[in-house]
């Protein structure tokens, strides 16, 4: 089946005239006369159709406002964010109930997308390159806490105090819970040199980030390390002797049956016609198409919501005992149970809320912004990707919508209230703040609402919670003021996330 938000055509003339003459942005003014996607009449029964409806009909802020409307429609969501493509892919009942993509895989060609539409997984790559590895200790041939060293051929992990007092194992690579550096990676062009695992882990060039070392006591607390996902990514090449991709399509991707999906980077030429093209904020598209990122274990799969939704089932139905391709019961309670203390099992995070047990991840690689959900008790559950760096909140709606068309507990957001204050205290925040040598976050003001830009992410709007509090349309993100004597804003203490910035007041 394909699934696609489709321009009329006269619009389709249009784009195809002025798109190649360079107005990537005028691409995403025309998704907005998609407002609905095109279907064959029988692809679905009529409560299916309903509830899809719903959902893209229905989108809700990550951020609820007490008193304001809260729903926003799927196209409309794509045009103000510059959001060339959207695809999802819903399960309910234990099977892909629906799919469907919505607009452009590629802006500057006008190439429409579809349910088979490659989209990078980014960070979503960790727990399937995760349930690899936890194949190949059931094969005997890797173990969960011996030190990594003892098996890596080609490179070895500098020891050093933190080590001496705990081995970095697999385990702690898998739950990051290792004590490495490196959150993650920016990839690289398409005709960039590109290093080897070794030189990525090392820093040396041509790689484009610092070496991944353990500046903490491995196995005490959670920090996030794309640079850990890599090294199990070497760990597990070592002990098999073979190329990752091989290695990932023979252990996962084939027995899920995720025939579309591969961790081959750089993507192979037969198969670039049917990847989406990576976009900036602004909807423009990225030099060469997307970036490349040797780093596969972390950041490597290609891949679909489809595709995803079968690794997504397969664990739900090994979690019910109706599926033994995945792992043997006492492993899979492993990956699924939250390790040192931290949010994340053996690959996926955990989360238990409202006496539902769900596995997660989310990604963001350049260009591509996605998210995956599934519920362990529920038979339930769905993927977002989306080919934008802004397509963030479009995921976090999409997520929204289908959690409260199918009911998913213990999801949707509550209510926050606004708190009103003077027009003044609107207008001391408004300015430019550094939030290092090379960037600014730009606070405006467009009657009583006040938005504030950040680096290559779509605007945001913020909510005062008081004259020196505020919050914003993203969950992870909020401020608080800090004034000087005459009671003007000299900084904001911006926090995204569990991370702080401190930013000075420049303009």
């Amino acid at each position: 089946m394909r699934h696609l938000c489709i321009l009329s055509a006269s619009f389709r003339a249009q784009r195809n005239a002025v798109l190649r003459t360079a107005s990537a942005a005028l691409a995403i003014v025309l998704v907005a006369a998609c407002a609905t996607a095109i279907r064959a009449a029988d692809d679905y029964s009529p409560d299916v159709q309903k509830r899809i409806t719903a959902v893209e009909q229905g989108l809700i802020p990550a951020v609820r406002i007490k008193g304001r409307s809260q729903t926003t429609k799927i196209c409309d969501r794509m045009t103000r964010d510059h959001v060339p493509a959207v695809s999802v892919a819903v399960i309910n009942g234990g099977r892909i109930e629906w799919a469907k993509a919505y607009g452009l895989a590629d802006a500057v060609e006008g190439t429409p997308a579809t349910v088979d539409t490659l989209f990078q997984a980014a960070s979503m790559s960790k727990p399937i390159t995760a349930l690899a590895a936890l194949k190949l200790v059931e094969q005997g041939k890797l173990e969960l806490d011996e030190n990594v060293n003892r098996k890596l051929r080609s490179w070895q992990l500098p020891e050093n105090e933190f080590t001496e007092k705990h081995a970095v194992d697999l385990r702690g690579l898998l739950s990051h819970t290792a004590g490495l550096t490196i959150h993650g990676f920016p990839g690289y062009e398409v005709d960039a040199p590109l290093p080897t695992v070794p030189q990525i882990l090392d820093g040396q060039p041509p790689a484009n980030t610092a070496a991944v070392r353990v500046n903490k006591v491995p196995g005490h607390g959670f920090r996030y390390s794309g640079g850990g996902t890599t090294m199990a990514q070497l760990l597990m090449c070592d002990v098999t002797d073979r190329p990752f991709p091989d290695l990932m399509h023979d252990l996962v991707l084939a027995p899920f049956g995720m025939s579309k999906s591969t961790f081959a980077q750089p993507l192979p030429a037969d198969r670039a016609a049917q990847a989406a093209r990576a976009h900036n904020e602004k909807g423009e598209r990225v030099k060469g198409g997307w970036h490349v990122y040797p780093e596969m274990g972390p950041a490597g799969l290609w891949t679909t919501p489809s595709d995803m939704c079968r690794y997504m089932i397969a664990v739900q139905q090994a979690q019910r005992g109706t599926n033994d391709r995945v792992l043997k019961r006492t492993m899979l309670d492993e990956m699924l149970k939250p390790q040192g203390g931290g949010p994340v099992g053996l690959g996926p995070f955990i989360v238990e809320r409202d006496g539902a047990k769900r596995f997660e991840h989310s990604g963001g690689n350049e260009g591509f912004r996605c998210n995956f959900i599934a519920f362990l008790d529920r038979d339930q559950g769905a993927v977002v990707m989306t080919n934008a760096d802004s397509g963030n909140r479009a995921v976090n709606e999409l997520m929204n919508s289908i959690a409260l068309v199918y009911g998913w507990p213990g999801f949707v957001p509550p209510e926050r209230e606004a708190a009103s204050v003077s027009s003044e205290s609107l207008d001391r925040l408004v300015g430019d703040y550094a939030l290092n040598v090379a960037s600014v976050a730009t606070i405006s003001r467009r009657g009583e609402q006040l938005f504030v830009k950040l680096p290559r992410q779509p605007e945001l709007e913020l909510h005062t919670e008081s004259a020196t509090r505020f919050f914003s349309d993203d969950p992870d993100f909020s401020g608080a003021c800090v004034l000087d004597d005459a009671g003007q804003v000299a900084s904001i203490t911006f926090q995204f996330g569990t991370r702080e910035v401190s930013a000075r007041r420049v303009k």
